[in-house]
């Protein structure tokens, strides 16, 4: 199974398409795209297979690499008669769970920071924003605890791509570059005022 990592690898689906039939694999996403692991795990299982190797796609996700054996390994805990591999290694479900007691708490965030990872908005740069504000925060010494920064799926206001939302304070921009990216953090995160240009109007 060839498992897409990242957050927009959906985005991919057609080349990883092509990869499976030339290879004779199928494919999962481990976040955001269809099939999940699981559901695909579940396929496979129900389909006969006896033994299923998982080869993680990094498409810009190194962090995810670790997650992809704990979802098989939850996947795991729970059935009995197929072979799971990961990296080489077998998954034997003792791997680290899904949970941890740090995982608990809504984090105590000032600030939620919503960077829109659709297609739109990932055709049209938002991957280097991310990178921007990330990068921008860690300039300033903000972390999880000043602002909680989340990639999401598609906002809808896609005209207006790359999108960025900042709530408590219900601000939206758009056209969010690098550039841009990086005044939002010092300007409206760190410094208290929202942008001026780069808003969009939002009814209701």
């Amino acid at each position: 199974m060839l498992v897409a990592l990242g957050v927009d690898a959906h985005r991919h689906a057609d080349e990883l398409g092509e990869v499976a039939v030339a290879t004779g694999a199928s494919v999962a996403f481990l976040q955001t795209g269809t099939p999940s692991v699981v559901d695909e795990l579940d396929r496979l299982a129900a389909a006969g297979a006896t033994r299923v190797e998982l080869v993680g796609l990094g498409l810009g996700a190194p962090i995810a690499r670790s997650w992809l054996r704990r979802v098989a390994a939850h996947w795991r805990r729970t059935r009995s008669g197929v072979e799971v591999v990961v990296a080489g290694r077998e998954v034997t479900g003792d791997e680290a769970p899904l949970t941890s007691p740090a995982w608990e708490d809504v984090p105590g965030h000032g600030h939620h920071v919503l960077v829109c990872r659709g297609p739109r908005c990932s055709a049209r740069g938002s991957a280097a924003t991310s990178a921007a504000i990330d990068d921008a925060l860690r300039a300033h010494g903000l972390g999880d605890d000043d602002v909680l920064v989340a990639q999401t799926g598609c906002l809808y206001p896609c005209n207006h791509a790359p999108v960025v939302v900042v709530h408590p304070d219900d601000t939206w921009y758009g056209g969010v570059d690098a550039a841009c990216a990086r005044r939002i953090v010092v300007e409206h995160l760190a410094g208290g005022v929202p942008l001026v240009g780069q808003r969009l109007p939002r009814d209701g």
